[in-house]
């Protein structure tokens, strides 16, 4: 099937960088949609940006003109540049990706999520 291997979290100080991958493998037919979302524990998981296999992008009012989200399609990777860091985005990270997978008998749709990276930001 299809894995998602995330990287890139860590702690930073307030107005730092960072930036994250997801790179998915597998039995890959097709990767369509890649996005990063974020929780926190006890609330919902919501979505920071997200791209499309052609470049559309679109992002989270909170993290516009901060973070950059990218894709290698040869890759199937999936990047994050958060740049000006501020404390209230310290969540879990989480890569999610769809697409289809070569089944035993054909294409099969997927819609798989990362493991989460954590990304704490100090202030």
């Amino acid at each position: 099937q299809v894995q998602l291997v995330e990287s890139g979290g860590g702690l930073v100080q307030a107005g730092e960088s960072l930036r994250l991958s997801c790179a998915a493998s597998g039995s890959i037919f097709r990767v369509d949609a890649m996005g990063w979302y974020r929780q926190t524990p006890g609330k919902q998981r919501e979505l920071v940006a997200a791209i499309s296999s052609g470049g559309s992008t679109n992002y989270a009012d909170s993290v516009k003109s901060r973070f950059t989200i990218s894709r290698d399609n040869a890759k199937n990777t999936v990047y994050l540049q958060m740049n000006s860091l501020k404390p209230e985005d310290t969540d879990v990270y989480y890569c999610n990706a769809k697409g289809f997978y070569n089944g035993g008998r054909g294409v099969v749709p997927f819609d798989y999520w990362g493991q989460g990276t954590q990304v704490t930001v100090s202030s």
